[in-house]
C-alpha cells in the first residue's frame, strides 16, 4: 500500500505552498476538488500521488459579472451551479448546453469547473495498466495504435499519442475565448484556452501548459452577447446520456440584421487531444450568409488534414455532417435552456 499525504489548507496561500513543495515523482502532489477523475485514477493505479491538496475550502466557488465586462467563474464552483446560473444561461447558452451534455446529474453536482480543464483522457489504454501508454508511463509505447480506435483522435494526433480530450464544458469554453487565471507562490497569470491544452506531440503525458505549483482560481468569459442569439452544442455518442462524446460542436454565429454573418466561432470535441479550433474556417463564414454550402466549406477547413486509425475512419464525415448541422441548429437561434428539474427527495429512481 503506499503512502498518502492529505491536507486541507483553509487559505489560498497555504495551498500555494502546499503546491509549491518539490515534485518528486510525475505524480507527487495533486489537487483534489470533486475528484469525479482523479478518484477514479487512483482506484485503478493509474495516477499515484502522495500528496493530495484538498482546495474545497479556498473561496473559489463565485459566479460573477466581472468588472470590465464579461464573467467570472470560480474554479471551484460546481459544473451544475455553473450551467443554472442565471448569467451563465442568459448571456452563454452554449456554455450551459454543453455542460449539460456532459456526464450524469450526480457528477456535475460534484465536479468543479476547475476539474474539469483538468480531466484525463478516457482513453481505454491509458486506464489498462498492462500495456503500454506514453499518456501513463512515458517512453513504454502507445498500445492504442494499431488497436481498437474509436474513440480516438482524428486530429492533432502524433505517433506517440491518438487520445482524445474528454470535457464537454472545454469544448464550448474554446468556441467562447475563455482566458484561465492561475496562481502560484511566484504570482499569478492567464492563460488563453486555446493555449491551455497541448496536442500530444512527443509528450503526450503534459495534458496542459500549468507550470508545477500553478493552481485554477478561475475561468474568465469575455462579453458574449451577440453570440448568445445564435449558439448551439451538437453531442454525437453511442448512447443518450452518460458517455463521451464520438464528435461535439460547439457553434455560434453573429447574425446581422441583413442576414449576414458578421462573426463565427466553432470547436470540435472527441476528435483531437485538444479542443479544436481554426480561425481560418470562421473567417470563411464572414459576410456570408448562412447555408449549408458556406457551412460546408467552413468544415472541410476546420477538417484539412483528419486522419483515421482505421477504426475511427466514420468520424471524418460524421464531424462534417455535424459542424453543418449544428451550425445550421445556430443559425436557427438558441433554444432556451430548460431549468432544472425540482428535486423531490421522496421519488424513486431507477434508471
Amino acid at each position: 500500500m503506499r503512502p498518502l499525504t492529505f491536507v486541507r489548507p483553509q487559505a489560498l496561500a497555504d495551498a500555494l505552498a502546499a503546491l509549491a513543495q518539490p515534485a518528486g515523482e510525475l505524480d507527487d502532489t495533486r489537487c483534489i476538488a470533486g475528484g469525479t477523475n482523479l478518484i477514479d485514477l487512483m482506484k485503478e493505479r493509474v495516477m499515484n500521488p502522495s500528496r493530495l491538496v484538498d482546495v474545497n475550502a479556498l473561496p473559489l466557488a463565485a459566479i460573477e459579472a466581472a468588472p470590465g465586462g464579461g464573467l467570472l467563474l470560480g474554479a471551484l464552483a460546481r459544473n451544475a451551479d455553473t450551467a443554472y446560473h442565471p448569467l451563465v444561461r442568459e448571456g452563454y447558452p452554449l456554455l450551459t448546453a454543453a455542460i449539460l451534455g456532459g456526464a450524469s446529474p450526480q457528477i456535475r453536482n460534484m465536479a468543479s469547473n476547475g476539474g474539469n480543464l483538468l480531466q484525463r483522457t478516457r482513453c481505454v489504454y491509458f486506464y489498462d495498466t498492462a500495456v503500454p501508454c506514453n499518456k501513463r508511463a512515458p517512453g513504454s509505447g502507445c498500445a492504442a495504435i494499431g488497436g481498437i480506435t474509436k474513440q480516438h483522435a482524428i486530429l492533432g494526433a502524433s505517433e506517440h499519442c491518438i487520445a482524445t480530450h474528454p470535457s464537454d464544458m472545454c469544448v464550448a469554453l474554446a468556441a467562447l475565448d475563455a482566458v484561465v487565471h492561475v496562481q502560484s507562490v511566484a504570482g499569478s497569470r492567464e492563460i488563453a484556452i486555446a493555449d491551455f491544452h497541448r496536442l500530444p506531440g512527443t509528450q503526450p503525458h503534459l495534458d496542459n501548459t500549468l507550470a508545477h505549483g500553478e493552481l485554477i482560481t478561475a475561468i474568465a468569459l469575455p462579453p458574449a452577447p451577440r453570440f448568445a442569439p445564435h449558439s448551439a452544442y451538437l453531442k454525437l455518442r453511442e448512447r443518450s446520456s452518460y458517455a463521451f462524446a464520438l464528435v461535439s460542436v460547439a457553434a455560434a454565429l453573429d447574425i446581422g440584421f441583413s442576414g449576414a454573418i458578421r462573426g463565427a466561432r466553432i470547436a470540435l470535441g472527441g476528435v483531437a487531444h485538444k479542443p479544436w479550433r481554426m480561425p481560418e474556417a470562421e473567417a470563411a463564414l464572414e459576410g456570408g450568409k448562412p447555408g449549408a454550402e458556406a457551412f460546408g466549406r467552413a468544415a472541410d477547413i476546420l477538417l484539412a488534414g483528419a486522419v483515421g486509425q482505421g477504426g475511427n475512419n466514420f468520424k471524418i464525415p460524421m464531424a462534417r455532417n455535424a459542424i453543418v448541422r449544428a451550425l445550421e441548429m445556430a443559425a436557427r437561434g438558441t433554444p432556451p435552456p430548460s431549468p432544472p428539474a425540482p428535486f423531490n427527495p421522496t421519488e424513486r429512481r431507477d434508471d
